[in-house]
């Protein structure tokens, strides 16, 4: 079956064209971006403009159509946090599915947080035991870690890397100053997190996913996502520390000219860097594995479960009065 999950991010309306079935990987057959950066398009009160629901509007049409031209037979149309954060963001759904008649399906942090560790726990296997991911966006934060497909706790923090750039950065570079006083806020955030994340016990491996830790991982001496899935990429935090505090120095367009650095993220990067520092930190996690599956991923994988469970005719209810 092809399906197109159509992610309304903080920096991209991606659209991920998957040839999948139940039981199986999802098989990315194509791949559409447009890079819209919708944490720019708000006004000073943290409204969508105008000029920023068209941009959108024309970026989901257009993903639409792509769709089409693909064969994809089902669409799941989900935003996060650029819009479910918004001032005005149910007027903002209202108006794309009145000009698209796409619905888009605002997911809250916990389900960011839940989705994309089901990825990761496909990608990696029962065998990695007790997984703690983190996955850094350009509105948020996300934090999760357990033993099964659900994790144990979830939680979404707003540590994105545009969010963060927007809020905390007025220079480029930026001033010692402005970095200093993000990263103590960084770490005051993610502190308050890690009680609750950590009575579960230390975990087995730390996984991490977003472009945020790819584009860190390549300038570490990572594979370029040009060698394939399949090859193991690793982050160290000690590698984080060294770039974070060389990216302190470098203007955006500098940075932009760095191995694996797009233009569009080289401006966020250093707010991203310094999310990772402080996590990889405050979990004492010395290294990072790199998971290709994300939240597209998670859902489609979900989406099949719940495929499979209709099927059978086994909800939860059902199962557990079996058992009796």
């Amino acid at each position: 079956m092809r399906l197109g999950v159509l992610d309304v991010g903080s920096n991209t309306v991606h659209l991920l064209v998957m040839d999948a079935h139940s039981g199986a990987r999802p098989w990315a057959a194509n791949s559409h971006k447009t890079e819209l950066r919708l944490v720019d398009h708000l006004d000073k009160d943290g409204r969508i403009t105008d000029a920023g629901i068209d941009a959108l509007v024309d970026a989901v049409t257009e993903s639409v159509s792509v769709a089409t031209d693909a064969g994809v037979e089902q669409v799941m149309a989900f935003a996060t946090s650029a819009i479910r954060d918004a001032g005005n963001g149910e007027t903002v759904l209202n108006e794309v599915h009145k000009r698209t008649g796409v619905t888009l399906e605002v997911l809250d942090g916990g389900d960011e947080a839940r989705l994309t560790f089901l990825a990761v726990r496909r990608w990696f296997g029962w065998s990695a035991g007790r997984l703690l991911l983190f996955d850094i966006g350009g509105g948020s934060l996300e934090l999760a870690t357990g033993i099964d497909s659900e994790p144990d706790t979830a939680t979404s923090l707003p540590l994105g890397a545009a969010r963060l750039t927007r809020d905390w950065f007025s220079s480029d570079p930026p001033t010692e100053k402005e970095v200093s006083a993000l990263r103590k806020h960084v770490r005051a955030e993610i502190a308050r997190a890690c009680g609750p994340m950590l009575r579960f016990g230390p975990p087995d491996l730390g996984v991490a996913t977003s472009k945020t830790f790819k584009q860190l991982a390549r300038m570490a001496g990572a594979a370029p996502s040009a060698e394939g899935l399949y090859v193991r990429r690793t982050l160290a935090h000690a590698d984080v520390v060294y770039w974070m505090h060389q990216m302190a120095q470098l203007t955006t367009a500098q940075r932009a000219e760095l191995p694996g650095v797009s233009v569009g993220r080289a401006g966020q990067l250093l707010a991203g860097a310094i999310v990772a520092d402080a996590a990889m930190d405050l979990f004492s996690v010395e290294r990072l594995e790199i998971c290709p599956w994300a939240l597209r991923e998670g859902l489609i994988l979900r989406w099949f479960d719940h495929l499979v469970d209709s099927a059978v005719g086994v909800g939860d209810a059902d199962f557990n009065a079996s058992l009796g």
